[in-house]
């Protein structure tokens, strides 16, 4: 698994990373979703490697990465302090301008990087995701039925207790579906560990409150993304059926923007890599993608 790549654990001003780095060009900093770790990425890295320097890490919170003391209101775990840990890594690593891609959670955190450091971000990349304002702006009876779990992470405790009675039948997952047994050790790892789940819950817990706060600000602000966006979503899950036009969502927010769904369920990385990697790798490049 990511083979050529370098393995380590980097300390940075508010967190501690573990990070899987390789390849040579342009730097692109890829950002996993719950409950995953930087490893959801092992059949995609590789092929953006070829032509960019690519930097996985498990975020703060999530994998092996250190998890943030609580806050009563969770802003340790907000998608903010996640950022200003993507910034403070590329730099640690060389790189003042990158391109960040995230999927699920790890979107709302590269999204919060493009807008809090627009120096930074050279473009965007998000996959499975809208923005948490727009999500919960939108919550109907239909939204409710298909993401209750975020309603019921953001709870205090009972949460934690649910899902440690019995990780691997809450959240499923297997080595075939992954497409790697370390990969899935990896994620059975995290999933297993009382402060993971926690950390990952803290997530959610931001997300209704603290995140939501900094997207309602920045549209009051009138701020928008300043680099060019791509937005990909899995046709196998639930974002049409949620929102219909995902662009239309996302146009306010993106000036330059562009995207389609992909035909595969909601992991993307792991069950269509080779269609995403070429729409990533179109879209680092300018080409046209799609």
């Amino acid at each position: 698994m990511f083979e050529g790549f370098t393995l380590e654990t980097i300390e940075l001003p508010g967190a501690t990373l573990r990070v899987r780095h390789g390849g040579r060009g342009t730097p692109v900093l890829l950002l996993h979703g719950h409950p995953r770790t930087h490893a959801t990425w092992h059949r995609v890295a590789p092929l953006l490697a070829e032509s960019h320097r690519v930097v996985c890490p498990d975020l703060r919170g999530f994998g092996q990465s250190s998890k943030p003391a609580d806050r009563p209101d969770h802003a340790n775990s907000s998608k903010r302090a996640k950022a200003q840990d993507g910034v403070d890594l590329m730099r640690r690593l060389g790189f003042e301008r990158f391109a960040v891609v995230g999927h699920d959670r790890g979107s709302y955190t590269a999204f919060r990087l493009a807008m809090d450091h627009p120096a930074a971000v050279t473009r965007l990349a998000v996959l499975d995701g809208v923005p948490i304002l727009e999500a919960l702006e939108r919550c109907d009876a239909r939204f409710a039925q298909a993401w209750w779990h975020w309603f019921f992470y953001a709870q205090p405790d009972k949460p934690e207790r649910a899902i440690l009675a019995d990780p691997d039948a809450w959240y499923g997952g297997s080595a075939a579906a992954m497409g790697d047994e370390e990969a899935y050790r990896d994620f059975r790892r995290a999933i297993h560990d009382p402060a993971t789940v926690h950390g990952m819950m803290e997530d959610y817990r931001a997300g209704l409150g603290i995140d939501r706060a900094h997207d309602a600000a920045d549209r009051a602000a009138g701020r928008t993304l300043a680099c060019p966006v791509l937005a990909l979503w899995s046709l196998r899950d639930d974002l049409e059926a949620l929102y219909g036009d995902v662009l239309a969502v996302w146009r306010p927010w993106a000036p330059d923007l562009r995207g389609r769904g992909l035909d595969c369920g909601h992991h993307m990385a792991e069950e269509a890599p080779e269609e995403l990697a070429g729409e990533l790798l179109r879209f680092l490049s300018g080409a046209p993608t799609g």
